[in-house]
């Protein structure tokens, strides 16, 4: 048995049954007339200080171009979000869906442009080897999980978006810029979990 596995499972149950929790989100500027489903896989690396997969999305896309992000996409019919997030990891990462123990979905996400995202948090061998879609991922690292779930590293920042005034968090690391949409997931995450106060003394 996998003792992260086992401490996010029990974070996660707790957090969730705690209810509502002040979280991030951006639905006040969704267009109601763009919506569709989506989800993105949280893979969580399995060793002593473990770690989160991102990926920078190549700058030619439609939707969100060269932004980081979680591997993710639309959620197709006949699907759920925890089959989507796992297909999407195989397609952008090469990651094997049979090799990812999941957790569970968490708070869906809506953005200002149209897509209502549910995360799905998976635990994920070390060391897995991926294999990145060139159409899909431009490149691909891996960050600490305790650096992304303790607000305290993130900058604070806001934008006037829409007509409103738009809060959002951000942080570099290694020379990517986290922000917006991943950023709010793994604020929102935090705050389910309570990673950082939970941690062992």
């Amino acid at each position: 048995m996998s003792a992260l596995f086992d401490r996010l499972a029990r974070l996660f149950e707790h957090g969730h049954a705690r209810g509502a929790l002040e979280l991030f989100s951006d639905a006040r500027f969704a267009d109601a007339e763009r919506s569709a489903e989506a989800a993105v896989l949280i893979a969580v690396t399995d060793r002593p200080e473990p770690g989160v997969i991102l990926t920078q999305r190549p700058r030619t896309m439609r939707d969100h171009p060269g932004q980081v992000a979680f591997p993710g996409g639309k959620i197709d019919p006949g699907e759920d979000a925890v089959a989507a997030a796992l297909r999407e990891g195989w397609e952008e990462l090469g990651m094997d869906p049979a090799a990812v123990r999941v957790i569970g979905a968490t708070d869906r996400y809506r953005t200002g442009t149209g897509f209502d995202i549910t995360p799905v948090l998976g635990v994920i061998p070390p060391d897995l080897p991926l294999a990145p879609h060139a159409r899909e991922v431009e490149s691909w690292f891996e960050a600490p999980l305790a650096l992304v779930m303790d607000e305290r590293n993130w900058t604070h920042n806001s934008v006037f978006w829409k007509g409103a005034e738009r809060p959002f968090y951000e942080m570099d690391y290694q020379g990517y810029r986290i922000w917006g949409v991943t950023a709010a997931i793994c604020a929102n995450l935090s705050r389910r979990l309570a990673w950082i106060a939970s941690e062992p003394e």
